[in-house]
């Protein structure tokens, strides 16, 4: 290509493909300016304005603006330092038009009332700031605050969420129905009974450092009870049901009597709420963990297997 050699602006367009109208627009901002005019009056463009109008159709392409892109080509900014600060503006839009759609899905597949929908929106926005506050409040009214007994430390760290920077559509749903549950008094209250209930057996324990829950341990109990097929009311379940009572009346240095197996009851029927097992669940999916075993089935049977056994 010779680079004296002048182009038309028709010439131009069916060099680049782009339409004599956009060519136009670009030279009338000074983009790609002519390089000459004909006799005629008419704009002459050189063998460079093919790679400029390359670059900004390039550019186009990719979001950049026109200011930026006409700083880019005048040289006044250099091209990696305007791609390293687009890909960050993108990364944003990226991450709300996640949020966004992450929302919509949730609205859609729960049939969310306007003010649901405007509670999750705001919830999905919420910086990271934000939600170590809202996560921390969680925690604070669930285990105490800054008077909470100090082996409930990892427990605490165990139920944090982490969304993490870059998160998926699922996380980011989860995250938001977490905070939801997060937000509802009457599951902070549930959390928080079972948290003093807790407490109160450490206390009465002569046993000194951090406990196996008493949910885990009446599950690794019943659970191959359970998957035998033993009828919890039925004479073959009385080894398994003595075993965790044992158990518990030697955390709380009492006797194996009726009274304390109604507290045991008591006590696993509260850690059986569902909204517990929801939470941790939601929990896994946020963290990127394992999604956790089911309790339910093996407290069910265990409470059933005491309530049989507690009837006067």
């Amino acid at each position: 290509m010779n680079g004296d050699t002048l182009y038309s602006i028709g010439e131009l367009a069916r060099r680049t493909g782009l339409t004599v109208k956009t060519i136009r627009f670009y030279s009338d901002r000074g983009i790609v300016a002519p390089t000459d005019r004909s006799p005629a009056g008419y704009r002459l463009y050189d063998t460079d304005a093919v790679a400029r109008l390359d670059l900004v159709r390039t550019l186009r392409e990719l979001g950049l603006d026109l200011p930026t892109i006409r700083k880019v080509v005048d040289r006044e900014v250099s091209l990696p330092e305007v791609a390293a600060a687009h890909a960050e503006a993108l990364a944003v839009q990226i991450r709300v038009l996640r949020l966004r759609r992450a929302v919509l899905t949730a609205v859609a597949e729960r049939g969310s009332t306007p003010e649901e929908t405007e509670l999750m929106h705001r919830l999905a926005k919420l910086s990271e700031a934000e939600r170590r506050r809202l996560t921390g409040d969680f925690l604070d009214a669930v285990f105490g605050g800054p008077d909470a007994a100090p082996v409930f430390a990892g427990a605490m760290r165990s139920m944090t969420p982490e969304l993490p920077d870059n998160p998926e559509p699922e996380q980011v749903q989860a995250w938001v129905e977490l905070a939801e549950m997060s937000l509802d008094p009457d599951f902070r209250a549930v959390l928080r009974r079972m948290t003093e209930h807790q407490a109160a057996e450490q206390a009465r324990s002569e046993t000194t450092g951090p406990r196996r829950d008493i949910a885990a341990v009446v599950r690794d109990q019943a659970g191959p009870a359970l998957a035998a097929g033993i009828d919890p009311a039925s004479p073959q379940a009385d080894p398994v049901v003595a075993a965790f009572t044992a158990h518990y009346a030697h955390l709380l240095a009492r006797p194996d009597d009726v009274e304390l197996r109604r507290r045991l009851a008591a006590r696993l029927e509260s850690v059986n709420d569902p909204r517990r097992e929801r939470y941790l669940r939601l929990l896994a999916v946020v963290n990127g963990w394992p999604a956790p075993e089911s309790l339910a089935p093996a407290l069910d049977w265990s409470v059933q297997a005491l309530r049989v056994r507690t009837q006067q």
